[in-house]
Parts: structure tokens; sequence; C-alpha cells
């Protein structure tokens, strides 16, 4: 062979190596990040508390937690009126009237005069909205954040576990080829045998 096929070789088969060590540590770390019965032997409290966290997130329990505040702050908000069925709205028409024309004119006036009436209220309801937004969104972010930390913290494979995994995928790799390596061993002995 000529010295640029060796030194393709050579790196062909380093490659392969580091290849095979990248593989290794990516499936400890997957492993080490999801045994969760590891994690709480070795850090029950911080555990516990990343899986509340990440449940209470996942839940809404942010959402809920402002919308308590703001009750709290503004009041309860007043639950939807029950809305008219179609025959009251005919009878209370009907009572209005034959003459559409002058019904319209009775209906968009007195809507005018409701709507004129209750604009304070309407301004003030709009207020504590507009508040209440201004307060959601400045602490989205924030809960966001601290949302993904704690998912960050709950799946991280941490040092120990990591070892611990990493020895246990290495350890069966190397039976793995060893395995291999003895039927590779075998199949060619077997055929010197049935060819004589």
């Amino acid at each position: 062979m000529g010295e640029s096929t060796v030194a393709a070789r050579a790196d062909v088969l380093a490659a392969r190596a580091a290849l095979d060590g990248e593989l290794e540590r990516l499936e400890a770390s997957a492993r080490a990040a999801v045994d969760i019965p590891a994690k709480i032997r070795r850090n029950p409290v911080r555990t516990v508390g990343a899986a509340a966290g990440a449940g209470f997130l996942l839940l809404g329990g942010p959402k809920r937690a402002l919308r308590g505040v703001r009750n709290a702050i503004f009041g309860k908000p007043d639950p939807l009126p029950k809305s008219m069925l179609p025959k009251e709205i005919d009878k209370a028409l009907g009572e209005l009237g034959d003459d559409g024309k002058r019904v319209r004119g009775t209906i968009e006036r007195e809507f005018a005069a409701y709507l004129k009436e209750k604009a304070p209220e309407r301004k003030e309801r709009d207020l504590n909205a507009v508040a209440a937004s201004m307060l959601s969104s400045a602490v989205k972010p924030v809960v966001e954040r601290y949302g993904r930390q704690l998912l960050e913290q709950a799946l991280d494979p941490d040092g120990p576990g990591f070892s611990e995994q990493l020895a246990k995928v290495r350890k069966r790799r190397a039976a793995t080829d060893a395995a291999d390596a003895g039927a590779t061993v075998e199949a060619p002995a077997r055929g010197d045998a049935a060819g004589s």
C-alpha cells in the first residue's frame, strides 16, 4: 500500500474511534439525563423541587396565580349575564310596536343612552384590563426563563450520573466488541476446517 493510502486509513480509523467516543458520551448523557431514580437518590430535594416547578409551569400555574392576584387586587370579575333567548327578544320587540323604523330608532336611542351611562364603569374596567395585561407581559418572560431553567435542571446529566452511565455504556460496548471479535475468529477457523 502507498503512504497516502496508509495515512487515509489511519485518518478513517481515528475518525471512527472519535465517533465511537462521541456516541458513547451521547448515550451516557441521555441515560444520565433520564435516570430520575438515581438523581433522587443523589439529591432528593433539588430533583423533586425541579420536577415540582416544571409541573407547576406545565399545568398553567403562573396563569392561575396571576388570575388569583388580579382577583385579590381588583375583585373577582362578574359572571357573564345569561343571554336572552330569541323568543324573549321577539316579545320585547313586539311590545315596542309595529312600526319597524320607530322600533329601530327607540332601540338605537336607548342603547346610546345605556352606553353613555355605563362609560365610566367601562373605562375603569378597561383600565383594570390594561393593568393586568401590563403585569402579565412583565411577568411572562421571567416565568418562561425560570421554566426553561427548571427543565434544563431536571434533564441535566449531572457529573456522577454521567460518569456512571458512561462506564456502563463502555462496559457493554466492550462486551459486544469482544463477542463480535470472537465470532469473527471462529468463522474463518470453521471455514478452513470445512475446506480441508
